[in-house]
């Protein structure tokens, strides 16, 4: 039997814009300016994220706000379109659902995995839940105990053990300083060449 193809892609830095760097640029704080391709541990980042936030008073409709002005990357909407023709897709992200819904949309609405937020009635983001710890590696390790071929690509370090757990991972467009730290990813700065890079993991299993 052909063993099926499931597709896992990094939301952000694949298909749409940096969420943070739009939320820093409205509100002009340059503390939000990082992101998982500085800071390689995802709760140190969001415990800064978080920090900034109460210390600015953001509160979540300021992140929507951002979030709703942003459309997804050119050409992301058409190389989703194609991919989900002839692959299972889903999109392994550590946004939020509380406030990513806008840009899903844009998306027509693909599967997505992430995680949540504590908001209170003021709209004051109080803290963050991981849908489960390293939810990108998990899910998977949990699509290839279904029988399924794994293929994943993305652009950070919270990318990574997804990359290493997949039967194929790529990078696309990741910062140089990554690539030199893993070099073992082929690397692609078009979707042409993401797309090709899918079709030949892909065609390993015919």
């Amino acid at each position: 039997m052909k063993q099926p193809i499931m597709i896992c892609l990094d939301l952000e830095g694949v298909l749409i814009p940096e969420v943070w760097l739009a939320v820093a640029e409205r509100t002009q704080i340059d503390d939000l300016l990082i992101s998982t391709r500085d800071i390689p541990d995802y709760d140190t980042l969001m415990t800064k994220r978080l920090e900034v936030l109460a210390a600015h008073s953001i509160g979540i409709d300021d992140v929507r706000d951002a979030v709703d002005s942003l459309d997804p990357l050119d050409g992301a909407v058409e190389f989703l379109e194609a991919l989900r023709e002839a692959y299972q897709v889903v999109i392994l992200s550590d946004t939020f659902y509380d406030f990513i819904t806008p840009l899903m949309r844009k998306l027509h609405y693909p599967t997505l995995f992430s995680h949540s937020l504590d908001v209170d009635s003021d709209g004051r983001i109080l803290n963050y839940h991981l849908r489960q710890p390293d939810q990108k590696r998990a899910s998977v390790m949990a699509f290839k105990s279904l029988n399924f071929r794994v293929l994943a690509a993305g652009d950070s370090y919270n990318d990574t053990t997804m990359l290493q757990s997949a039967d194929k991972g790529i990078f696309f467009r990741p910062p140089d300083s990554i690539v030199k730290e893993f070099p073992q990813f082929p690397v692609t700065q078009t979707y042409a060449e993401l797309r090709e890079q899918f079709d030949r993991g892909a065609s390993l299993t015919e």
